[in-house]
């Protein structure tokens, strides 16, 4: 029986000299305690030496994943065909007894015949000092290790992490710097600042020109400036407005333009560099959202390996954690989308559909992303396919919108040929046409009276006739009233001629003269027969009363100039 056995620097084969020992696993320990014992149980036939860390590493993954390599695969037919082979893997056992025909047995006994043999290695095997065996199986352990990992020095996304928050890095301190350059040196040129727009530009025309007293001698062409723009510089320049610097204080403005403009070139080089490290590390990524969207996603989870875990909804709102978790306390929408709102392919979707987009190219993304974590091909090929299904997508939208009614053409509409089966609202339904039906035709009644406005009127008929016998009564009561008084004033004239005293009634009132009360009759008459008249003639203006038209005649009786002043009686205050 032959025992397989593997080691860092190659293949080993033992013949087992005491067979029975298999069996008995727990007394290998003490047999394997000293190099004489162990060599009493085994003894080393073959061995197959590694040329070098390559071929070990190939050896290695091979017998990791229980596949026979070709190298174990020549050395046992050259070393073990007819004898019974031990090995420790019974998956690579039954490979070497299907491929080779060498049958093999695999138990605890072996387990632990190969412990033994590992742990007297140095002196079962002759010129294998423990120097050399030492950093063979460290150097093949890293080497291991690096496979099992998928670890390559040009997967490296903490390049790219870095590369990406310098970049951020440099694009704040560089408008720091530009926007101090503007203002220091608008203190001598004002008017430059609307001319030349561009901060680099801006930078270089003061390193040029200097003072403005020289830009009519300058040559903005190598800057570049476009001839428009040189030209205003240059009226500029000769009625400008600003005041007078030093030249020690031209000098330290220089010295600024010189930062601003050695920091742009570094980053455009910075910029070059995450853009060939996105195509080597995540090319897929980067053909459907560019290279600083992608880097800043990976930046946001640490790494690709992370960013991979992600599920699609989480990569979508990446970069939107604060607004999520707002809106969830305040019970509000959630966001839609984080960082990448700002991929090409959702800037090119209209407001309405930017949201669908966005959990369109978050899922394609989240695909793209663990092909270019895990996959071992370096093209592109899932990428272009999920951004031609995405701009298919946003196209897919953008026709329904440009199929509604608000997107229909204006204009003379096309006249179109008639069809007798196509009438109706809806031209476009096949139906039937239909023919004259002289069974629903109605006859046309004359329209009722309404019977509300039958009963106004004949309300409106008796309030009428009930008002008619009123005024005649007001009419009677009117002119015994004035009776009343007629025969008043002829009582108090008869005790006026006697020469009787007045008696002065309970109330005190006094009397009136004959010739007056006659007066006032007469015209109390007239006033009446005017008032029937005027009630006659007008029924729905309101009758004073009896006793207010008395009095008004009285009033105008006392005020008239028939007698004089002094001869007026005397009125009590009940006539008053």
């Amino acid at each position: 029986m032959l025992l397989l056995f593997e080691t860092a620097a190659g293949y080993a084969l033992f013949k087992v000299l005491k067979e029975g020992k298999l069996q008995e696993a727990e007394d290998l320990s003490a047999d394997f305690s000293t190099p004489e014992g162990a060599r009493k149980v085994v003894k080393l036939k073959a061995f197959s030496k590694f040329e070098n860390t390559t071929e070990a590493l190939a050896a290695a993954a091979a017998l990791v994943d229980s596949k026979l390599s070709k190298g174990l695969k020549k050395f046992l037919k050259k070393n073990a065909e007819g004898d019974t082979l031990a090995v420790l893997d019974s998956k690579l056992g039954n490979i070497i007894k299907e491929k080779l025909n060498i049958p093999c047995i695999f138990s605890n006994g072996v387990m632990e015949l190969t412990r033994g043999v590992r742990s007297q290695l140095q002196g079962l095997i002759s010129g294998l000092a423990g120097q050399d065996l030492t950093p063979m199986s460290l150097g093949l352990s890293h080497s291991l290790s690096r496979y099992k990992l998928k670890f390559s020095p040009d997967k490296v996304d903490t390049m790219i992490v870095q590369a990406i928050g310098l970049l951020d890095d440099l694009d704040k301190e560089l408008n720091t710097y530009a926007m101090r350059v503007r203002e220091w040196y608008g203190w001598h040129f004002p008017e430059m600042t609307k001319i030349v727009a561009d901060n680099i530009k801006y930078a270089k025309a003061i390193k040029l020109m200097g003072t403005r007293e020289n830009a009519a001698e300058r040559d903005f062409s190598g800057i570049p400036l476009e001839e428009e723009e040189e030209s205003h510089l240059k009226d500029a320049a000769v009625i400008s407005m600003g005041t007078e610097i030093s030249a020690e204080d031209m000098m330290n403005i220089e010295a600024l333009c010189d930062q601003v403009i050695a920091l742009a070139e570094y980053r455009g080089q910075l910029f070059d560099y995450l853009k060939s490290r996105m195509q080597a590390i995540a090319p897929n990524l980067t053909v459907l959202v560019g290279e600083l969207v992608g880097a800043r996603l990976i930046a946001h989870a640490g790494s690709l390996i992370n960013l991979a875990k992600h599920p699609a909804s989480t990569v979508q709102i990446l970069g939107a954690e604060k607004a999520l978790f707002r809106a969830l306390k305040t019970k509000h929408e959630t966001p839609k989308y984080g960082l990448i709102y700002h991929a090409s392919l959702i800037g090119q979707a209209a407001p309405k559909f930017k949201g669908k987009i966005s959990r369109v190219l978050a899922a394609k993304c989240s695909l793209s992303i663990r092909v270019d974590a895990l996959g071992e091909s370096a093209d592109a090929t899932i990428g272009l396919e999920s951004r031609s299904k995405v701009e298919s997508r946003l196209r897919q939208l953008e026709g329904k919108l440009l199929g509604s009614e608000s997107a229909q053409p204006r204009g003379k509409a096309e006249p179109q040929k008639y069809d007798a089966a196509r009438q109706g609202p809806s031209g476009a339904l096949l139906t039937a046409p239909q023919a004259y039906n002289a069974d629903a035709d109605v006859v046309m009644e004359p329209a009722k009276p309404d019977k509300k406005k039958k009963k106004r009127a004949a309300e409106t008929e008796a309030n009428g006739a009930a008002e008619q016998p009123e005024q005649k009564k007001k009419k009677k009561k009117a002119a015994a009233a004035a009776d009343t008084v007629a025969e008043t004033a002829d009582t108090l004239a008869a005790l006026a001629a006697s020469d009787l005293p007045v008696q002065e009634e309970e109330d005190g009132a006094q009397a009136v003269e004959p010739a007056e009360r006659k007066k006032k009759k007469k015209k109390k008459q007239a006033e009446d027969s005017e008032a029937a008249d005027a009630a006659e003639a007008a029924p729905e203006k309101k009758k004073k009363k009896k006793s207010e038209r008395y009095f008004e005649g009285a009033a105008a009786a006392a005020g008239s100039d028939d007698a004089p002043a002094a001869d007026k009686p005397k009125v009590c205050d009940l006539c008053k």
